[in-house]
């Protein structure tokens, strides 16, 4: 029996509860329901990660690196000193399982830090209503994906976690990092973002060096993001441009779900 295309997004733990679907696959309205889920899970990723690192402490660093310019809060978010920072904002002795978390805990700076100089989210906002009956009476995260068309392909995606008392907190936040990462690949492809374009607008860099930082950066400040979306997609390219910037320089604008993966394999 055929599924019905449509893409779901539940949540139910503690406070949180949300829960909406989408049946009209119109390009233009999936683009937007999965930009609020996108909004959604990176609002909530960071209170998911407070047992293995200090996100209170990240956040006191991101306040005191957003005081500089943006050129110069990039440079200072890529240097080592940040680097060694953060090693120390994280509950983890073991040397490789540290690099995962300060993998993770990097990405939240950046983002945090960025967020107080350009677009990081999506201008819909996030979801935060309960529209539909929950699909499981746990705890959980629930997002699913089914779309089949002539034009995209198809669209099957499944990301789903029961919460009870074992379940690690990480776990929780891998899960809202991974339903990001699909959803950063899937949204150009519905809001007619060109990404190939994007990619060649800052194709002049290769390997960036700290001295290069600042052409990057103003590079993206002069990126006419109307010439690479549809009008409503405007200001989503944008957020693309910021994160091939970043990706340019080597800095992440999403939390790694794979860091995240291998910290709670090995731990």
């Amino acid at each position: 029996m055929r599924v019905e295309d449509q893409i779901v997004f539940t949540a139910h733990h503690g406070n949180w509860k949300v829960a909406d679907r989408l049946l009209d696959m119109d390009d233009e309205k999936v683009a937007h329901f999965i930009a609020s889920i996108a909004n959604t899970v990176n609002a909530k990723i960071p209170e998911y990660l407070t047992e293995v690192m200090n996100v209170a402490g990240i956040a006191s660093l991101a306040e005191e690196l957003a005081q500089k310019n943006l050129s110069d809060a990039v440079v200072a978010l890529k240097s080592p000193g940040t680097a060694r920072k953060l090693g120390q904002l994280v509950f983890e002795d073991d040397k490789k399982l540290r690099k995962h978390l300060v993998d993770v805990a990097k990405a939240l700076l950046v983002r945090d830090v960025l967020s107080r100089k350009a677009p990081v989210d999506y201008p819909e906002g996030p979801l935060s209503e309960v529209r539909i009956v929950f699909p499981y009476n746990e705890d959980h995260v629930n997002f699913t994906a089914f779309h089949l068309s002539a034009e995209h392909g198809k669209w099957r995606a499944v990301r789903r976690l029961i919460i009870d008392d074992k379940t690690p907190m990480a776990d929780v936040a891998r899960l809202l990092a991974g339903i990001n990462e699909s959803i950063t690949l899937k949204l150009p492809v519905y809001a007619g973002i060109d990404v190939d374009g994007i990619d060649a607008w800052f194709g002049e860099f290769k390997k960036v060096r700290k001295a290069e930082i600042p052409a990057v950066v103003e590079k993206y400040m002069h990126f006419p993001a109307e010439n690479y979306a549809p009008k409503p997609f405007v200001e989503h390219a944008r957020v693309y441009a910021l994160r091939k910037a970043l990706e340019k320089i080597g800095l992440p604008l999403d939390v790694p779900a794979k860091s995240l993966e291998k910290y709670l394999e090995k731990k």
